[in-house]
């Protein structure tokens, strides 16, 4: 599969990742942090996207962000159990219909979360329904912009008396940064895509 292989042949380059939100501040040992999983899904297409929502502005954390299918991990869940099961309770994809690849390396939040990205390859135009609780949207961006150095603009802004450094990558209309875009910026480090 072309994922995994790019996946494999970038892992070779030992890559440098992003491990987490805040390069100034002291970084919490997992055990201080909330497991969580997102769904890295990929679709099957000649030019591949990545599917990811515009949450819904009425949630208390990251009203309105751009983010992936994901969530806190149940306890005796694993991360790809949790990542299908918010997948389909935010987007209604089918778990049946999702290739796992695998998971790649966690990242953490300052909000207090370790997140594990979990990578998959879904079949291109699955009817996705956004859950009206927690997803105003659901759009994909091709995996080739995403992955593209030149669309992730290293921003700052002031946050809790210090200044915050994030990444940032506009589509469209839509800003996805914080996190996501972190996330993301790990992934085209990791992957040797073409």
């Amino acid at each position: 599969m072309r994922l995994t292989a790019a996946l494999e042949r970038g892992r070779r380059g030992d890559p440098v990742l992003l491990t987490g939100d805040h390069r100034e501040l002291e970084v919490r040992a997992d055990g201080d942090m909330t497991p969580a999983a997102v769904l890295v899904a990929v679709t099957d297409r000649p030019r591949p996207g990545v599917i990811l929502t515009q949450r819904t502005e009425t949630l208390r954390k990251h009203a309105g962000q751009v983010a992936f299918p994901g969530g806190r991990i149940d306890p005796g869940e694993t991360a790809i159990a949790a990542a299908l099961r918010e997948a389909e309770e935010e987007v209604a994809l089918p778990p049946a219909l999702v290739h796992v690849i695998g998971e790649v390396d966690r990242y953490r939040t300052v909000t207090g979360f370790a997140v594990t990205p979990v990578l998959a390859v879904v079949p291109a135009d699955v009817p996705l329904v956004a859950s009206e609780a927690e997803v105003a949207s659901v759009f994909e961006v091709p995996l080739d912009f995403l992955l593209d150095p030149a669309n992730q603009v290293e921003a700052s802004a002031e946050w809790q008396g210090r200044t915050r450094h994030y990444y940032e990558i506009r589509w469209d209309d839509r800003r996805i940064w914080g996190a996501t875009a972190a996330m993301i910026v790990n992934l085209s480090r990791q992957l040797a895509w073409s």
